[in-house]
């Protein structure tokens, strides 16, 4: 005991730890054969037998897409009994799993809905396997700032962070929808859905990072917005009017930053033509950078 005081560490609070980790394996667990569950394959043969790295790519995104959202859920601070700490967590552990769920299926009906994203990924596709991970991602990044942003666990709470995930739905869905109408003009008329389906890796992981880096600057919006319980239209109004304005901003700062980091470089050419991967990657962490600048100035 005496070991557990000098780490500052009490035995309730050591309880409530192992309590937590013992959760968030099972859900993580839950997770894998969930994917295998929906995709209609054993995973164990996918992963394993099959070497699909497009599956274990969107494997790996859903979940640490969980694991941030457990993160929101995890105080790190004893609760009032054992029994409200499981509870809590599992809660909002299971809300998550269904949220990331329905983000998924919400972005492979709307967002990219020229073809089927399962076959795609059994088939072992990469490109729109990258994607996935990036969404999913980008929405647990979101439902993990809603959480914080609440204060208790009630209807109102499940209520609040359903609003604030619609909204980041819509959000997502026009940023590709945006990215798709760029890449569209600058390709003369040629779909970035196709892209996709052809292979392009480094276009794949640069719309990622975008998707990503969005899903960090709504993050900012937990600290602006005031939560009231039972304020629903204002609560969902103030979060559009918010990641709107984050949109805008990100991506004029995108562009910037973009064209002084990587001048006299063709980044059309060499990411969307000649498929370069590390180019993309820089891309990446430079939209990283700035929604991680951003969310720091706004904490």
């Amino acid at each position: 005991m005496s070991l557990l005081a000098d780490f500052g560490l009490s035995q309730e609070l050591l309880i409530i730890l192992m309590i937590d980790i013992a959760i968030a394996t099972l859900l993580l667990t839950l997770m894998r054969f969930i994917l295998g569950w929906s995709a209609k394959v054993d995973t164990q043969n996918e992963l394993a037998e099959k070497d699909n790295f497009a599956f274990g790519i969107s494997t790996a995104g859903a979940i640490a897409a969980l694991g941030i959202v457990l993160t929101g859920a995890v105080t790190g601070e004893a609760a009032n009994s054992y029994a409200n700490e499981a509870i809590g967590l599992t809660s909002y552990g299971i809300a998550g799993i269904i949220l990331i769920k329905l983000g998924r299926f919400i972005h492979d009906k709307i967002a990219l809905n020229q073809f089927k994203k399962t076959e795609q990924i059994l088939s072992g596709n990469l490109s729109v396997a990258i994607v996935d991970a990036g969404s999913v991602i980008a929405t647990a990044i979101i439902i993990r700032a809603t959480l914080i942003w609440v204060e208790d666990i009630s209807l109102n709470t499940f209520i609040a962070i359903f609003s604030s995930f619609l909204v980041s739905q819509l959000m997502l869905v026009l940023l590709t929808r945006i990215r798709e109408q760029g890449y569209q003009k600058r390709n003369q008329g040629q779909t970035f859905q196709n892209a996709l389906l052809q292979g392009n890796t480094a276009l794949a992981l640069r719309h990622a990072g975008y998707l990503i880096a969005m899903g960090l600057s709504f993050n900012a919006a937990s600290h602006f917005i005031q939560y009231v319980p039972d304020a629903y239209v204002s609560n969902m109004l103030a979060w559009l009017v918010f990641s709107i304005i984050m949109l805008v901003v990100l991506s004029v700062l995108q562009l910037i930053v973009k064209a002084a980091v990587l001048a006299k470089i063709d980044r059309k050419t060499e990411v969307e033509v000649q498929h370069n991967v590390g180019l993309a990657a820089i891309e990446v962490a430079i939209s990283f950078s700035i929604a991680l600048i951003l969310t720091a100035l706004m904490a």
